[in-house]
């Protein structure tokens, strides 16, 4: 597009994350694994809590949205790396740049709310058991997951429009691999303080407002689980929210690094390799810590695992 002297970018070159052709094919070969891996993991974790009945439950039901904003989180990134990995012209144009910060903001914001939403539940669980059933209705969590995804999109809505509504002329080489919104704000032509701004505002209110409720749900928590007389109560108890405390170190420590701090005007190989974690790593690792670390689902998939089997059996004799 064109006004008077003035050229607007109508598409941006990503730098991503190496210029050695051999080592992009060594990257592609290895996210490929991961989106693989976190593409099959969430899915298998959504299938096995809507089939099983056992699996009914608040946290299970949090679950559930959560590996759905993972598949959304990862889907709108990783496939065009790989395209890219593979591209020697490694181009994506300002609509296409646009949709990836809108999807990839709603869900990682909305992923942020799911986090603390589930260490209200783990609260809940463990310092009020008996009235755990009366407070976590499938009513009220409903409403919990509405919420979060109603504030990941306030957030994606106002991180998007402070961001695509500077101008962007001449320069579009962006040293990133891909299209997120304080890597896009070093190539704008106009100020932008507002929104940086607005950047950090949202992410004290999406970052930090969560991580705060989830510190005050887990020292409540541990101040019970120390009182607690049953070792087995107590192991239980720290297998449950052991995994979910490893998701939301990974989780938040990263994306806090990215989004709470000074914007400057470079994009350093570190803040790439960071960015790796909240944008890719999370989304595999996810399926994996709530699988592993829990014997509710390990046995629903050795359930579905038999079901399928005899399913087979089924079919070879007739």
């Amino acid at each position: 597009m064109g006004g008077g002297n003035q050229t607007y970018v109508i598409e941006f070159i990503l730098l991503g994350l190496s210029e050695d052709p051999k080592i992009q094919i060594l990257l592609f070969c290895v996210f490929l694994i991961i989106y693989l891996l976190s593409v099959f993991g969430n899915l298998l974790i959504i299938i096995l809590i809507q089939t099983d009945s056992h699996l009914h439950t608040p946290m299970y039901f949090f679950l559930q949205n959560l590996s759905f904003a993972d598949l959304c989180f990862s889907t709108s990134i990783v496939p065009q790396m790989l395209v890219h990995f593979l591209s020697k012209r490694k181009t994506i144009t300002f609509i296409g740049c646009s949709i990836q910060i809108v999807v990839f903001l709603l869900a990682g914001c909305t992923e942020c709310a799911l986090l603390a939403v589930m260490s209200y539940d783990r609260y809940v669980a463990v310092c009020k058991p008996l009235h755990y059933t009366t407070i976590m209705t499938q009513r009220v969590c409903v409403q919990l997951a509405v919420v979060s995804w109603i504030s990941g999109a306030f957030a994606c809505s106002v991180d998007s429009a402070f961001t695509l509504s500077i101008p962007y002329q001449g320069q579009n080489v962006i040293n990133h691999y891909f299209c997120e919104p304080p890597a896009l704000l070093k190539l704008a032509s106009a100020d932008t303080y507002s929104a940086e701004m607005a950047l950090f505002l949202v992410g004290v209110i999406i970052l930090l407002a969560p991580v705060s409720l989830i510190l005050i749900s887990y020292f409540n928590i541990i101040s019970t689980v120390i009182r607690m007389q049953s070792g087995e109560g107590r192991l239980k108890v720290f297998s449950t929210c052991g995994s979910h405390l490893t998701v939301v170190i990974l989780y938040y420590g990263s994306g806090i690094f990215a989004y709470m701090r000074p914007n400057s005007k470079t994009m350093s190989e570190k803040d790439k390799v960071i960015s790796v974690f909240y944008s890719v790593m999370t989304s595999m690792l996810n399926p994996i810590i709530y699988s592993l670390r829990n014997k509710d689902v390990k046995g629903a998939l050795g359930k579905l695992v038999r079901r399928l089997c005899l399913v087979k059996a089924g079919d070879a004799d007739i």
